[in-house]
């Protein structure tokens, strides 16, 4: 049986791979996407995915400083993809 630190390690680095994975695969969306709402949906889910890569850095340096900054980046990326969608649809942002 694996002790429990390397069976950490071998979760993180799965972990930090599948982001990895997964923003490679939404940048292609970003790219390629046919439509606006396409790209739209494939910025909000780098940001998530940023969130996500935060979240694994802070856990694997057992620090809480990267929690804060995820909460913060997760409320900008929220803000963003709202006022963004605003704006493609409506051509402003504020009435």
């Amino acid at each position: 049986m694996m002790p429990a630190d390397d069976l950490f390690s071998w979760a993180l680095a799965i972990a930090f791979a599948a982001i990895a994975i997964s923003q490679l695969l939404a940048m292609v969306r970003l790219v390629i996407g046919p439509g606006t709402a396409d790209r739209i949906l494939a910025l909000d889910t780098m940001v998530v995915n940023a969130i996500g890569v935060i979240v694994l850095l802070g856990i694997s340096q057992g620090t809480r400083l990267y929690f804060e900054v995820a909460l913060i980046i997760a409320m900008l990326g929220f803000v963003s993809t709202v006022a963004y969608a605003r704006f493609v649809l409506r051509g402003d942002i504020i009435e």
